[in-house]
């Protein structure tokens, strides 16, 4: 599991953890039922306050990506694969809603944003 924290990013900590992890969760790198670090392992390895490691786990099980039992640690949830697909899809429609509005106001048409996301989708 590889987490980066940029200390000079205007995004909190604990959201910088929250996002890669959700990443890792939905691109399968993070497998369903996989064990995480414990607050004060991951907190250690990343040079953050355990309170900042604990806020992003708390984050990750109130949107249903980890689940935490006592005593046993933190996990990859097992259940709502298919609802944490169904978040990043709304995520992705969000970016492309902004993406059309631009397209709209510049004054290009379907046919070249479609060609231009053809040949992106073709690069990355």
């Amino acid at each position: 599991m590889e987490i980066i924290i940029l200390g000079d990013s205007a995004i909190p900590l604990y959201e910088q953890i929250v996002n890669q992890l959700k990443d890792q969760i939905l691109q399968g790198k993070l497998e369903q039922g996989s064990i995480l670090p414990s607050i004060r392992a991951l907190a250690k390895e990343l040079k953050v306050s355990i309170i900042t490691v604990k806020r992003a786990y708390e984050e990750l099980e109130l949107e249903g990506f980890v689940e935490t039992t006592p005593g046993k640690g933190t996990y990859v949830s097992m259940d709502n694969r298919e609802r944490l697909r169904e978040i990043r899809i709304s995520q992705i429609e969000e970016k492309l809603e902004e993406v059309v509005t631009s397209v709209k106001n510049i004054g290009m048409d379907l046919e070249d944003l479609i060609e231009r996301i053809t040949l992106i989708y073709g690069e990355v």
